[in-house]
């Protein structure tokens, strides 16, 4: 399957070109090049933009992600089509303005998504890092955490779900300032989402829940935070909530610790 959709300006800076051979020509600052996947961030007339570009993983890789039991990336449409599944739904995220992908064979597939850059923009994982120590204003923390519960019900409850769902992949716009009344915060990273034809199992969900519980522990939040939390989450009495959903709360806490215990045990780069 061959396809190219380019967005202003490359659409007019790319007209004529082979667009494969000019994502491929970008020049920047490598973020991450490994298993046939670089990610770059570039400057076009001087605005930032962020690539993403695929060659394959090869079969090999495929394989070793199945007996695992992950599903493999094979290319920057899963991307694309988070982008655009989450614009629709109003949320704010990324904005594309260029993807390809050629080949048939899904483990040499060349494939690119290049986005505009979120800025200025902060993750939540820095911003929040601080907050044991310098505790945030109680209004913005409630309001932000109203907004991460939405998010991850609006996916969750439209046929979608993150697969990393942690802070550091929501990053809070910071001009104009942010105010409990009035702020963005956009969701990035979508290269591993997945868009379901049917409601999301509730095994992505926990996944997705897990994620950002872990990344949440150490920014200091209490009992009354997370049941704020779930009360937006689940649309429901948060007496209802505790009892039907006693396995799942009972659960986090423990897939929070063995993801604590699986990056412990990573090499350090």
């Amino acid at each position: 399957m061959n396809q190219v959709i380019l967005r202003s300006p490359l659409k007019q800076l790319w007209a004529g070109l082979d667009p494969f051979a000019k994502v491929e020509a970008l020049q920047g600052h490598v973020l991450r090049e490994r298993e046939g996947r670089r990610t770059l961030r570039t400057e076009i007339d001087g605005r930032g933009y962020f690539a993403k570009i695929h060659r394959g993983v090869g079969w090999r890789e495929i394989f070793k992600n199945l007996i695992c039991l992950r599903l493999p990336v094979l290319g920057a449409r899963n991307e694309w089509l988070a982008i655009e599944r989450l614009r629709q739904l109003g949320a704010d995220t990324m904005c594309m303005v260029a993807f390809g992908e050629r080949g048939w064979n899904p483990a040499r597939k060349h494939s690119f998504i290049v986005t505009e850059e979120l800025a200025p923009t902060i993750n939540l994982e820095d911003y929040c890092r601080d907050w044991p120590r310098i505790p945030p204003e109680p209004m913005f923390k409630h309001a932000l955490i109203v907004r991460v519960a939405g998010i991850a019900r609006l996916m969750h409850e439209n046929q979608m779900n993150h697969r990393d769902f942690y802070l550091c992949h929501l990053r809070l716009h910071t001009d104009p300032p942010p105010t409990p009344e009035a702020f963005r915060l956009s969701v990035m990273d979508l290269h591993r989402a997945q868009i379901h034809a049917r409601e999301t199992a509730s095994r992505w969900r926990r996944k997705d829940l897990a994620g950002l519980y872990f990344s949440a522990l150490g920014i200091g939040l209490t009992r009354r935070d997370l049941l704020r939390f779930l009360r937006v989450y689940f649309s429901a009495p948060l007496r209802d909530t505790l009892r039907d959903q006693a396995k799942l709360l009972a659960w986090l806490p423990r897939e929070a610790a063995r993801l604590d215990e699986r990056d412990r045990r990573k090499p350090s780069d």
